[in-house]
């Protein structure tokens, strides 16, 4: 069963376009006309106000128009989430490596999100924060718009602690435990991230908690949530995580590999739940995989 997932949202830009569906094909090439008209068709092309739009309707610059991203034969992945917490307010999962946490490219229905709306049949899940597709571990849901500011404050004031392992080559030269501060900003592609000089705007606390003859097994914490943040601070120090698809290179683009996943996992979550007062701690059921 499919889930209708949250409308995306487009603000025409500037361009030469007699007809809304002459934008759509124009900022977005991969989707072909007759896609766009049959999801006209469908109503799926929808103005601010949620009203579908027909597909003669005139372009204007700045116009609001929702859509739902679809995927034909979406790629179904073989890994379960786990259900580690259900309340009124609140919802923990346990995420496997390659499960997006919310619909992005070619993935719309395989995703924590989907997943959890059909299990849960509520409709009203947001996730709180994000980890990548390619981690494991605990992501936080909002389960109730009442309450949901409470905890989204938690991610925005830095209230709550997250810890990750890793597995990387050793650094030896390094004391630890290292703290790994530095200015992080979008690159190329689009998706990936990297340091620069300037005023740091990302920082990590590194520690070993295994070391053996090739790898060592790294505590991550990080103080900040920059995006891939763990993965552009240990590949910056010489030690890029093991089996990472992005960092410090990006090879030819090929499918999955999930003998190989990343191996990065966020363990554990602690923080004072902002409607009880309690402290609350969650630590993931995963374990990374044994490097030697």
């Amino acid at each position: 069963m499919s889930v209708p997932m949250a409308a995306s949202t487009l603000h025409l830009p500037p361009g030469p376009w007699a007809t809304v569906l002459d934008a759509l094909c124009a900022q977005f090439p991969r989707i072909d006309r007759v896609q766009w008209m049959n999801r006209f068709a469908r109503g799926r092309v929808l103005d601010a106000q949620g009203h579908p739009l027909p597909v003669d309707a005139p372009y204007k610059i700045g116009l609001c128009v929702r859509y739902f991203r679809e995927v034909e034969d979406e790629e179904p992945i073989p890994f379960r989430e786990t259900l580690l917490h259900v309340d009124a307010h609140l919802v923990v999962v346990d995420k496997p490596h390659f499960l997006p946490v919310t619909p992005a490219g070619s993935f719309v229905q395989e995703t924590a999100l989907a997943r959890l709306v059909r299990a849960l049949d509520n409709p009203d899940l947001v996730p709180l924060h994000r980890i990548d597709r390619h981690t494991a571990g605990l992501v936080l849901f909002s389960a109730n718009p009442a309450s949901r500011s409470a905890y989204q404050a938690l991610f925005r004031e830095r209230r709550i602690e997250k810890f990750y392992q890793a597995w990387a080559r050793p650094l030896p030269a390094l004391t630890f435990p290292h703290m790994r501060r530095s200015r992080i900003v979008a690159g190329e592609p689009f998706f990936r991230m990297h340091e620069v000089a300037g005023e740091a705007n990302s920082e990590t606390r590194i520690d070993v908690v295994e070391r053996g003859p090739q790898y060592w097994r790294y505590a991550l914490q990080p103080v900040t949530g920059r995006k891939h943040q763990l993965r552009v601070h240990m590949a910056g120090l010489g030690a890029p995580i093991l089996h990472d698809p992005f960092y410090p290179a990006l090879p030819e683009p090929a499918p999955d590999d999930h003998a190989r996943p990343l191996q990065l996992l966020a363990k554990g979550l602690f923080f004072i739940d902002p409607l009880s007062g309690k402290s609350r701690e969650f630590v993931s059921e995963y374990e990374l995989l044994q490097v030697d």
